[in-house]
């Protein structure tokens, strides 16, 4: 758990200045902030408004999945299409039923935008702002009248009377939110289904707008800029946030190489990995895997990994690597070729060494790596010949279902 919330902090961290966590929490939004690059594809941030609205800590919201404020009425069909929207990494905007701590449902409008690297076209995170929606079936029943053209001045008249001037102006502007929220302890029936007005949505999309803007700035002080379109086009080693989110699930330590690029650089680094070696996902994505060996590591065996590359045959060696604080590793590595749905080579999977030659038709290689320490059979019972074809099978299953334009895609 300590490893992943050195991720979450890296998250933000190596993109943007210290100061986003205090810009973003100035906005008086309900909001949070996820990353598909980390496993389970967590939120790594989340605004005062939504743990006012949720009655959670942000200690018991960060590192977790967004399905955590699911209940049994949430509608499946609809927590579908938003995992469609990840897989295919656009926005989405619908109703949704949700959980607050105290187990009590209620309505919001969910509006899920994107944030992409400038410099790749890759997706970095998803933000995703809840508008709890007013229910006008219990406003009716109230008595109450909302007027959307007149931002709800007869509503607050009723509501405050002649006592408005004694309610501070925070209050007033926090009015939507109580009424939305509709805790009503008497046991108020939630209903079936509720829509989110155009006041709710216009409130949605200047949200959005408002932290795209924030996190805009601070990507700026740090030259790695973000924006809230693909503002290039992938390359070819793009992995799609699809990819990335079906890889996090896997727990064993590997990479995906792309060898088409030059130099053959990582393309996707499992948290295993980064734990294992000691390197930040930044410092190893894009570069090329030969950072890993050192000054006692066996050329033979480089050489012997290059064979089986060429041969694309599945090897296993054993090679001696170093981590980021310069101690070293015995490293057991298990090759193998990865194929589509169609049959055709996609991808082998390799640990660190460095290759310059590599069959055309193959588009990726994937690293897999076992310290021998850590040889023995684990709590499973797994041996770890067992444990390396089970990380293959699990990349074969991500990069087939990927290729077949039906990737899983946990929201």
């Amino acid at each position: 758990m300590d490893s992943q919330l050195g991720l979450i902090e890296q998250s933000f961290n190596n993109r943007y200045t210290l100061w986003v966590h205090e810009a973003l929490d100035e906005l008086p939004d309900s909001f949070t902030i996820t990353d598909p690059s980390i496993s389970g594809h967590p939120i790594v941030f989340a605004s005062r408004g939504f743990l006012k609205m949720s009655g959670f800590s942000r200690a018991e919201i960060i590192g977790r999945n967004g399905r955590m404020f699911q209940g049994p009425r949430t509608n499946r069909r609809t927590i579908m299409e938003i995992r469609e929207a990840i897989r295919e990494e656009r926005p989405i905007e619908v109703n949704l039923l949700n959980y607050k701590k105290d187990g009590t449902p209620f309505w919001m409008l969910f509006k899920m935008s994107l944030v992409f690297g400038k410099e790749d076209g890759r997706a970095t995170h998803f933000v995703a702002v809840q508008v709890p929606i007013v229910s006008r079936k219990h406003m009716r029943n109230s008595g109450m009248s909302y007027s959307e053209d007149g931002g709800g001045s007869r509503l607050r008249e009723i509501v405050f009377g002649s006592c408005r001037r004694e309610v501070c102006s925070d209050s007033l502007l926090d009015l939507d939110r109580v009424l939305a929220l509709d805790s009503d302890d008497t046991g108020l029936e939630i209903e079936d289904s509720c829509e989110a007005s155009d006041l709710e949505k216009r409130k949605a999309a200047t949200a959005i707008d408002n932290i795209l803007s924030v996190l805009t700035h601070y990507s700026q002080l740090t030259g790695r800029l973000v924006c809230g379109k693909r503002c290039s086009l992938p390359g070819m080693g793009f992995i799609s946030s699809s990819l990335y989110i079906s890889l996090g699930r896997i727990k064993q330590s590997f990479v995906l190489i792309d060898p088409h690029l030059p130099d053959m650089p990582m393309v996707y680094a499992s948290d295993a990995f980064l734990k294992l070696t000691g390197y930040d996902r930044n410092e190893v994505v894009g570069q090329n895997c030969r950072f890993l060996n050192g000054v006692d590591t066996d050329t033979t065996v480089l050489y012997q990994i290059k064979e089986s590359i060429q041969t694309e045959q599945a090897c296993t060696v054993r090679i001696l690597n170093y981590r980021k604080d310069k101690s070293s590793f015995w490293n057991l590595l298990h090759i193998s070729p990865i194929r589509n749905a169609s049959g055709k080579q996609l991808a082998s999977t390799f640990n660190s060494t460095s290759f310059t030659i590599c069959p055309v038709e193959i588009a990726y290689f994937a690293a897999v790596h076992t310290e021998e320490g850590c040889r023995n059979q684990d709590r499973h019972g797994l041996s770890l010949e067992m444990r390396q074809l089970s990380a293959i099978g699990a990349i074969k299953v991500a990069v087939r279902s990927l290729s077949m334009g039906a990737g899983p895609s946990k929201s």
